[in-house]
């Protein structure tokens, strides 16, 4: 068996670990040449074992038990064919900071480093699955990361390792920026409030 089941596992509950997401949030993919290895809907990151992803085509067609985010997945490797891991994550900062809709920018020097400006897309609640797939697709063509308001998190990479990067990099950057605005040491006029 491929080993990308068992690295993809081992970052899915690793954002599980470190709070990033509850026990059945979020989701991840790997691509395997025309294929892609995607964690299965409902899925439990604290006892997920690899011999429970599934995979499926790159290009369509049913995939029982998928994640429902699959759509989603396939658009991002269809847009961005650079992009060979996806992951998704309901970081509460990062998610807290742009209920407003606005695009996110980091106020600490990594953050700024990695990603000057991150896009929030907004849609109705009602429409996800209908249009995350094209909006989030597009946004990971020309972004690395990209949050959905009052969602979540979406980052790709070359591999799994940089988009858990991407998506640890962001909620910390969107943890000094709460925090900052908890202390006082930058005000909600600062962040467009």
């Amino acid at each position: 068996m491929s080993t990308i089941p068992r690295e993809l596992t081992r970052y899915y509950r690793l954002l599980r670990r470190h709070g990033i997401n509850d026990s059945h949030s979020g989701n991840a993919s790997a691509r395997d040449a025309e294929h892609l290895w995607i964690t299965p809907t409902g899925a439990c990151a604290d006892d997920l074992q690899s011999w429970q992803l599934i995979r499926c085509p790159l290009t369509g067609g049913a995939c029982a038990r998928a994640s429902a985010d699959l759509a989603l997945h396939r658009a991002v490797y269809q847009f961005n064919p650079k992009a060979q891991a996806v992951l998704h994550a309901h970081g509460s900062y990062a998610v807290a900071l742009t209920l407003t809709g606005r695009d996110y920018v980091p106020a600490d020097l990594e953050g700024g480093l990695y990603f000057p400006r991150v896009p929030v897309i907004d849609m109705a609640y009602d429409e996800y699955f209908e249009q995350s797939p094209e909006r989030v697709g597009k946004a990971l063509s020309e972004f690395p990361i990209a949050i959905v308001r009052g969602h979540g998190m979406y980052a790709w990479g070359d591999d799994l390792d940089q988009a858990y990067k991407w998506i640890c990099s962001l909620e910390l950057s969107a943890s000094v920026r709460y925090h900052a605005l908890c202390a006082g040491t930058r005000s909600a006029i600062e962040d467009g409030a």
